[in-house]
């Protein structure tokens, strides 16, 4: 029988957090290709995959009308081949330097990515700068990029949240305006679009000069400047003609949309209105109020509709720049964003959860955000900055957003200090005035024969019900 051996542990004092290092959000440095590209650097030392933000000046409003989509097709087509490579080829010399390439179209216009080791930087530029350059644009790989598009948007009608996207978008604005059809097209229109419209889409609107080029990681040792000039430099073209922007125009008069999708055990809420982008001076207290109101699980409306009503399993408040232009010389505004709240509940709790979400916000009217609300909200989106941009393509994002709507470079840097310097009367001002009770439209898509009338007794405005 062996003895016993008795165990012992020895406990080490718990770590006590030192104080926090002073962060800012980098700053680039601009400059400008001899071709006219517009070109901003940052160095992120320790970032071995280099981040690389393409904004082009192809906006959706520029689309041909009866042609919307052809945007979204073109920036599927780039990496489609070019005068070079053919399109199995080309993706082939991308995975050969670790590199991926992505593009899409958005309303201020097209943004192509890339991601590589910076050991092979120079070599995926110049993959980039052929697909920019010279896309070949083959008739066959575009009537494939077409019947996929076409395939994809039976799933996207069906999908709860993205046709309540469209309804929202098309009873907010216009008919005649881009911004209230589908952004990357529909059936229609997509059916008409070939090889030969995606060529002259790119022939009107891309070239080097009204372009940018964002360029963000560990530059140690890189011969940016040769590299450059070596691919993107190449790239040639003829100046542009300055596009007029057209004026945002919305109509935010209270009423109730409802998708109807028979038998659905859920609805999809989506409550929106057009207000400040980021050029207003309200935009700081705005974001603040807005994540006071929805932004995290512990904000005002899944306290209510989630913890004490359970309701919903999160709801959330948010705002989405649309476009921006260059600010008048007046000042003001010079875009627009889409303010919204976002979620889902079971469809027999459609009528009181509607009913506790506007007594949320007309409690907010009458009593205003709390000392403590605003504070929580602050140290969250101040505090989370250095972990939310660790990656160099996280911070090139960010810097092409703000070249995209015309913001200058130390913009996302001074939203930080003036988000901590906001007060909590200025913060419940603005979400206030962000969402108004009796200026909201409500997309709800669900079962129309159980949640018509419950809505309709709630008075927040006419009720229409479309097809699903």
């Amino acid at each position: 029988m062996s003895d016993a051996v008795t165990a012992t542990m020895t406990f080490h004092p718990q770590p006590k957090g030192g104080a926090p290092k002073p962060w800012a959000f980098p700053a680039p440095e601009r400059g400008e290709l001899s071709n006219g590209l517009t070109v901003l650097r940052c160095h992120r030392p320790g970032q071995q995959v280099v981040a690389v933000e393409i904004n082009l000046e192809a906006p959706l409003d520029a689309e041909p009308t009866g042609l919307e989509g052809v945007a979204t097709i073109m920036a599927r087509a780039l990496s489609e081949g070019t005068d070079k490579h053919d399109a199995e080829e080309f993706a082939a010399e991308l995975e050969r330097c670790g590199a991926t390439l992505d593009a899409h179209a958005d309303h201020p216009g097209l943004r192509v990515s890339l991601e590589v080791p910076v050991s092979r930087l120079p070599k995926a530029l110049g993959l980039l700068a052929d697909a920019l350059r010279a896309p070949a644009f083959p008739d066959g790989e575009v009537e494939r990029l077409v019947r996929n598009r076409l395939d994809e948007i039976p799933h996207e009608l069906a999908n709860p949240a993205r046709r309540a996207s469209m309804a929202l978008s098309a009873a907010l604005f216009p008919a005649e305006s881009r911004m209230s059809r589908p952004r990357q097209g529909t059936q229609e229109t997509i059916e008409g679009i070939d090889a030969a419209a995606v060529r002259a889409f790119y022939e009107a609107h891309v070239r080097p000069s009204t372009a940018t080029a964002v360029i963000v990681g560990d530059l140690t040792g890189v011969d940016l400047d040769g590299a450059l000039a070596d691919t993107l430099g190449a790239w040639t073209g003829g100046a542009g003609a300055p596009r007029p922007v057209p004026p945002i125009v919305a109509d935010d008069l209270g009423r109730v949309v409802i998708v109807d999708r028979p038998g659905a055990v859920q609805t999809q809420l989506l409550i929106g209105r057009v207000g400040a982008d980021r050029h207003d001076r309200i935009w700081p207290a705005q974001v603040l109020g807005t994540y006071c109101l929805g932004g995290t699980l512990t904000s005002r409306l899944d306290r209510v509709l989630r913890e004490e009503k359970g309701y919903t399993y999160g709801v959330r408040a948010f705002g989405q720049v649309l476009r921006s232009a260059p600010p008048a010389p007046s000042g003001g505004s010079a875009g627009a964003a889409m303010l919204a709240i976002s979620g889902s509940v079971a469809t027999e709790v459609t009528g009181p959860a509607l009913e506790d979400l506007w007594k949320v916000l007309r409690t907010l009217k009458e009593e205003g955000l709390t000392d403590e609300e605003r504070d929580v909200a602050v140290q969250n989106l101040v505090g989370v900055a250095p972990l939310k941009y660790e990656t160099a393509a996280s911070v090139a994002g960010t810097l092409a957003d703000q070249v995209e709507q015309h913001l200058p470079d130390d913009f996302q840097a001074q939203l930080y200090a003036r988000l901590a310097e906001t007060g909590t009367v200025e913060a419940t001002a603005a979400v206030v005035s962000a969402f108004p009770a009796d200026r909201l439209v409500t997309v709800l898509v669900g079962d129309a024969s159980a949640i018509e009338e419950p809505v309709r007794a709630l008075g927040i405005g006419e009720v229409r019900v479309i097809s699903g």
